[in-house]
């Protein structure tokens, strides 16, 4: 997977991927197919260990709102201290133009993050912590495209400032809160 993350999918070649495993070349394709194959494993364990993993702790530990504003400041954190990006968009810009198969793998993580993000809207919409005058889904498609556009900007331009600049302005549409009322004392 780091090999992947560091050099992309086309300049690492089968013997570095020999070399990283510290296996023999037959060993490789009987462990994990080909190139190709393995690639997309890497991609799943990343996903796993990164995305997957701060989707379920934000969901289960955090308020709607507050799961979506805190999944995007962790973003420019993780942005900001590993310039090598994120391996899923790295492959939507590197692999998925050349290879429809690999296209469809990356629509369908992308799909995963998208969903969390509507999730959270329509539960934020029910708290009342997300504007009702927000669409869901086109919320969350934006979101989704805020987190891929602050991945690709901090490879070549990494400033704090422009990223949470950015953080501030999708989170203003998720609009002001609306409250239900409390009941009065009197009723």
């Amino acid at each position: 997977m780091q090999r992947f993350w560091a050099a992309g999918y086309a300049a690492t070649s089968v013997r570095d991927l020999w070399d990283a495993i510290g296996l023999g070349q037959a060993s490789v394709y009987n462990a994990f197919g080909d190139k190709r194959t393995l690639f997309t494993q890497c991609l799943d364990r990343y996903l796993d260990a990164n995305m997957r993993a701060r989707i379920a702790r934000l969901e289960k530990t955090l308020p709607p709102h507050q799961a979506i504003a805190t999944f995007l400041s962790e973003i420019v954190e993780r942005s900001l201290e590993n310039r090598l990006g994120c391996l899923l968009v790295n492959s939507a810009l590197e692999v998925a133009p050349h290879d429809p198969d690999i296209a469809d793998i990356v629509a369908a993580r992308m799909g995963e993050l998208e969903a969390f993000f509507r999730r959270c809207m329509i539960a934020g919409q029910r708290d009342g912590s997300i504007s009702p005058d927000v669409d869901a889904k086109d919320g969350a498609r934006l979101l989704l495209t805020t987190v891929m556009g602050l991945r690709v900007l901090a490879r070549g331009h990494p400033e704090r400032a422009v990223l949470e600049g950015a953080v501030r302005q999708a989170l203003s549409m998720l609009g002001k809160p609306h409250r239900k009322p409390k009941p009065s004392a009197r009723a």
